[in-house]
């Protein structure tokens, strides 16, 4: 929802149900998004499994304890976070699946010491540092980084740059609460408080439409981009 007003290559779906008073959203696959995971080149599984590797090098099992980068990486273990914030006048609750955590004992309690890890491709020329900050014909990185940790509360992003053959030639880290600061001055770039303008009015929409309270009634949003 977040990034829908710079999105340009791929729909939504939502269900919709009210039960006792509160409205429940699950996100549904798209017939583009089954067809594209169905279809996924080789190449580009290949970089989903580079970014799991990359949190495998970076996380440990215990506090005082080393990471251990070698074997084969679970793909399907995750750790998942509950919040319960407040948009406007929108009472949310939710989770958001969480990389690790920061290993000093004086950290804050969470969510404030969670951590996300990202890889992207390495950034050599200023043009490729504009292009990974503002969107434009697609949907660049960075907003999809801020979108998914500012609701959450995940206050960092340690990103791992890499080269062609997957392997990190720098790591990077990025303050949420400064990435507006960061993109300001890059042409056609996004803004957050669209984003979350854009989130607060279709809450609001869902509310005045989704009415009636009966858990066998399903309604269903949906957002589709048509390429011009």
């Amino acid at each position: 929802l977040l990034t829908t007003p710079y999105e340009t290559r791929e729909g939504w779906l939502l269900a919709v149900t009210k039960f006792n008073g509160t409205l429940y959203i699950s996100e549904v696959e798209t017939e583009a998004a089954r067809r594209e995971r169905e279809n996924r080149p080789e190449r580009n599984q290949e970089m989903m499994y580079w970014g799991y590797k990359f949190e495998q090098y970076m996380c440990a099992d215990k506090t005082y304890s080393e990471p251990d980068p070698s074997g084969v990486v679970n793909t399907n273990e995750a750790f998942c976070t509950v919040v319960q914030t407040r948009l406007t006048d929108h009472k949310l609750l939710f989770s958001g699946e969480v990389d690790c955590r920061d290993k000093d004992p004086d950290a804050p309690p969470p969510p404030a010491c969670y951590v996300e890890l990202k890889t992207s491709a390495e950034i050599c020329t200023p043009k490729q540092r504009s292009n990974f900050h503002r969107s434009g014909p697609r949907l660049f990185k960075l907003l999809k980084w801020w979108a998914q940790s500012f609701l959450p509360g995940v206050p960092r992003v340690v990103a791992g740059f890499r080269d062609h053959d997957g392997i990190v030639v720098s790591v990077e880290t990025f303050q949420i609460s400064k990435i507006s600061q960061l993109i300001k001055n890059e042409y056609n770039c996004w803004k957050p408080t669209v984003c979350m303008n854009f989130c607060c009015d279709f809450l609001s929409f869902v509310k005045r439409e989704a009415t009636e309270d009966n858990p066998s009634m399903v309604f269903e949003y949906y957002h589709s981009f048509f390429p011009k």
